[in-house]
C-alpha cells in the first residue's frame, strides 16, 4: 500500500541526462594507502535472530539463502459466503475452513486474524480509526463441535484484539487437518483498516474482511503480532471459493477465476466481456447506459450470486459497483506454463465519472503487468488484475492478490496514477509471490516495489528519470537526521514519516546502490533468483541478504549493516586534482559512514570520458582519504557517481572542474 503522503514524495522526477563513456583499465590504478585523518565506523556483522539460525540448522532454510530440504508451511481451504446489503452496509459470512499442520509440530491451538476489529472500542492502534464495532461471531464450530467462548474452555475460544484463539481439546498433530466453520458479522467501515477497504456513493471495496488463519512458520511458529492499522499484512497461501451474494443492479469482482459470468451478466455485457478477453485494444463493457439492472443478468430473487475460485494466493478482496464504468483487454504475460506460447491475464479497471483520468488505467494495467513479467523473469501467474477507483475510500492505493483499490488522482496528473496502479500491480510479485511479513519488515516487499515502480513507470516514460524520486523522497529525511532505521519493527518507528522513509523510498533507494556495486547483469540475476526460488513461499530479510551474496560471491555484511541496520549517510567528496608534469592525483574525502565503492568519471580535454573506482575496502580499513593518481595531465573534470546509483547527502561536492 502506498498512502498519498509517501506517493506524492516518491513523485518528485527530474529529468536526468546520462553521459556515455568507455572505461578505462581499471588495474592500472593507484590508490594511495594514508593514515586516516578521522575515525570512521566500521561495520560489524549484522544481527541474526537465533530463530533463524535455528531453521537453517532444521534444514527449512539454507545457509545460502536458498528454501532448505525439510523447508514447510502450512496451508488452508476455504469456502466462503458473503452477504452484502449495501442499505446497512452489513456483511454477513459463512465460511468452512480447512487447516493442513504441514509442520512437524503438535499444535495445542488455532489462531486467525479478526483484522477489523481494530474498529472495536478499545483496540490498540497506530493510527486513528472508526469505531464501528469489528467483527461478531455467532457460531464457531471445530470439527464439528459448537464451541462456547471463554479462555478457560477445552475445546473453546476467545478474541484477543485482531486475534481470534482457538483452543484444541487434542493436539493437531503433524500431518493432520482442522476443519473450522464460522459464522459472523461486520459493519463495513466508510474507511476501514486504514483505508484498505470501505464504501463510497454505490460501491464497496472489501478486503481485511473474513477470519483468517495466522501465520505458523519455521521461524517464529505462530505470528500473534496485532494487526494496529497501520504495517499491513503477513498471510499463509490457501485456496479459495468465494460466493458473494448482492442485489441484482451490482456488479461484482473478486480475487480469483470468475465463475459464472454468464449466470450474472445481462447478454450484450457477456458479450463484451467475452470480446475483451482476446481482444488487445480497450474494450468498453460497461458504459453509462449500462448502470444499474443493464449491465446483470434478469434474477429471480433480486439478488446475484458471484463465484469465484483461487488458489494458492495470500488473500481475497472483492469489489462491488452499479455506477462504474468497466474497460477490459487482455495483456501478455509471457510463457507461464512453459509450452512456447505467449500467455495473457486480462485487465480490467472500473471507475466512475468523477475520475476522468482513469480512462487510461486499464493500459496501465497491461504495460505494467507486462513489463514487470519481464522485469522480474516471472510471469503473471493469475487470470486477471482488477484496478478500482474507491475516491472517498483511500487516497493513494492498496493491493490484494488481482485486485486493486486506488484514489482519482485528478489532482496530481496521469503520471501519478500510472505510477500508483504500477505499485499496487508490482505489489502482485512482492508480498503476494514472494511472501514476507510486513508487520515486522514492510520495507521488503514496499522497498522492492517502489523500486520495481520505478522502472516501469522509466519504461512508460522514458524522459523521466529512473530513481530521482525515491532517493529524494529518502534523503529528505536523512538530511535532517529524523530518519529510523529500514530494520526496525514497522509499528514501532519514530514518526510516521520515519515509517514511510525506512518503508518506501530508502529501500528502494538501497537496491538502487546494490546495482551499482554489483553491476547490472549480477544484480539482475540475484533479484530475479529470489523471486523464482522463493515464490509462493514465506522469505525473510536474511534470505535476501544471503541470495545476493551467493549470487554475486562477495561478502555484503558491510552493505547490510550499513544500510538496514543504522540510519548512516554517504557524503563522498572530490577534494582536490593536483595535476602534476606526468600525472594528476585526485584526492578523496569521505565525510559519510557509509562505505561504498567510488565510482569516478574522469573527462580530458579531448572529450574523453572514462570510468574508474576505488573500492569500498579502502573505507573498510578505517580510512576517510583516498588518493587516485592517472597517467593524464590534461583532466577538465572529475565527477563521483555520475549516473546517480547510490544517494548521496550532498551532491554539491561530488565535481570538480578546471578552472
Amino acid at each position: 500500500m502506498k498512502s498519498v503522503r509517501y506517493l506524492i514524495s516518491a513523485l518528485f522526477i527530474s529529468v536526468f541526462f546520462a553521459a556515455c563513456g568507455s572505461s578505462s583499465d581499471v588495474g592500472k590504478q593507484q590508490v594511495a594507502i594514508t593514515n586516516p585523518h578521522a575515525e570512521r565506523p566500521i561495520p560489524y556483522p549484522i544481527d541474526i535472530p537465533d530463530e533463524y539460525l535455528n531453521a537453517v540448522e532444521n534444514g527449512t532454510r539454507n545457509s545460502d539463502g536458498s528454501p532448505g530440504e525439510n523447508f514447510w508451511q502450512q496451508y488452508a481451504t476455504y469456502d466462503i459466503s458473503a452477504h452484502l446489503d449495501p442499505k446497512s452496509k452489513i456483511l454477513e459470512g459463512e465460511m468452512t475452513a480447512i487447516y493442513q499442520n504441514n509442520s512437524p509440530d503438535e499444535l495445542s491451538v488455532l489462531r486467525m486474524e479478526i483484522a477489523l476489529n481494530v474498529h472495536k472500542k478499545g483496540a490498540i492502534r497506530a493510527r486513528e480509526q472508526g469505531v464501528t464495532g469489528g467483527k461478531e461471531i455467532k457460531i464457531l464450530r471445530l470439527n464439528g463441535e459448537t464451541l462456547q467462548r471463554g479462555r478457560n474452555r477445552m475445546p473453546g475460544y476467545f478474541v484477543d484484539g485482531t486475534q481470534l484463539v482457538i483452543i484444541l481439546r487434542d493436539q493437531l498433530q503433524s500431518g493432520e487437518e482442522a476443519e473450522v466453520e464460522i459464522v459472523w458479522e461486520t459493519k463495513i467501515p466508510q474507511r476501514g483498516a486504514g483505508g484498505r477497504n470501505g464504501w463510497d456513493d454505490d460501491l464497496f471495496f472489501v478486503g481485511y474482511w473474513y477470519p483468517q488463519f495466522s501465520v505458523y512458520d519455521d521461524v517464529y511458529g505462530w505470528f500473534s503480532e496485532p494487526f494496529r492499522g497501520n504495517a499491513e499484512f503477513y498471510h499463509g497461501f490457501a485456496d479459495y471459493n468465494l460466493s458473494v451474494t448482492m442485489p441484482d443492479d451490482w456488479v461484482v469482482m473478486a480475487t480469483g477465476e470468475w465463475q459464472n459470468p454468464e449466470e450474472t451478466l445481462a447478454t450484450h455485457i457477456l458479450e463484451r466481456y467475452n470480446r475483451a478477453l482476446e481482444s488487445d485494444e480497450v474494450i468498453h463493457v460497461i458504459t453509462r447506459d449500462d448502470f444499474g439492472k443493464n449491465a446483470t443478468a434478469e434474477s429471480q430473487n433480486g439478488t446475484h450470486t458471484w463465484r469465484f475460485n483461487s488458489t494458492q494466493v495470500r488473500d481475497i478482496a472483492f469489489s462491488a459497483t452499479r455506477k462504474s464504468f468497466w474497460d477490459s483487454k487482455r495483456t501478455p504475460v509471457g510463457d507461464l506454463t512453459g509450452d512456447g506460447q505467449t500467455d495473457y491475464s486480462q485487465m480490467n479497471a472500473f471507475y466512475r465519472e468523477l475520475a476522468p483520468l482513469w480512462t487510461e488505467v486499464a493500459e496501465y494495467n497491461a504495460h505494467a503487468i507486462t513489463f514487470l513479467s519481464e522485469f522480474t523473469g516471472y510471469p503473471y501467474p493469475w487470470p486477471h488484475m482488477t484496478s478500482v477507483e474507491g475516491s472517498n475510500i483511500i487516497g493513494g492505493g492498496m493491493e490484494y492478490p488481482m485486485m486493486t483499490v486506488m484514489g482519482d488522482y485528478n489532482q496530481r496528473g496521469a503520471m501519478a496514477l500510472y505510477s500508483v496502479t504500477a505499485h499496487e500491480l508490482a505489489h502482485m510479485w512482492f508480498p503476494m509471490i514472494v511472501s514476507t511479513n510486513e508487520r515486522l519488515y514492510t520495507w521488503i516487499d514496499e522497498g522492492n516495489t517502489v523500486f520495481a515502480t520505478d522502472m516501469a513507470r522509466h519504461d512508460r516514460f522514458p524522459d523521466v528519470d529512473r530513481h530521482a524520486g525515491s532517493q529524494s523522497g529518502y534523503l529528505s529525511l536523512a538530511r535532517r537526521g529524523l530518519e529510523g532505521e529500514i530494520m526496525r519493527r514497522s509499528d514501532f518507528h519514530y514518526s510516521q514519516q520515519a515509517y514511510g522513509v525506512a518503508s518506501y523510498p530508502k529501500p528502494a533507494s538501497v537496491l538502487v546502490a546494490l546495482r551499482g556495486v554489483l553491476g547490472e547483469d549480477v544484480f539482475m540475476e540475484a533479484y530475479r533468483t529470489i523471486i523464482e526460488e522463493w515464490a509462493f513461499k514465506q522469505m525473510y530479510p536474511w534470505d535476501m541478504f544471503r541470495t545476493f551474496e551467493r549470487v554475486s560471491g562477495e561478502d555484503l555484511s558491510w552493505f547490510w549493516r550499513a544500510w538496514y541496520y543504522e540510519t548512516w549517510t554517504l557524503n563522498q567528496a572530490v577534494a582536490d586534482v593536483v595535476i602534476n608534469d606526468e600525472s594528476s592525483v585526485i584526492e578523496i574525502r569521505d565525510h559519510g559512514n557509509v562505505p561504498m565503492p567510488v565510482l569516478l568519471r574522469i573527462t580530458r580535454e579531448n572529450g574523453e570520458e572514462l570510468n574508474e573506482r576505488i573500492g569500498q575496502e579502502r573505507w573498510l580499513s578505517g580510512f576517510r582519504d583516498a588518493e587516485l593518481e592517472v597517467p593524464y595531465t590534461d583532466i577538465i573534470r572529475v565527477e563521483i557517481d555520475p549516473e546517480r546509483h547510490f544517494p548521496d547527502i550532498q551532491r554539491g561536492n561530488m565535481v570538480w572542474e578546471a578552472n
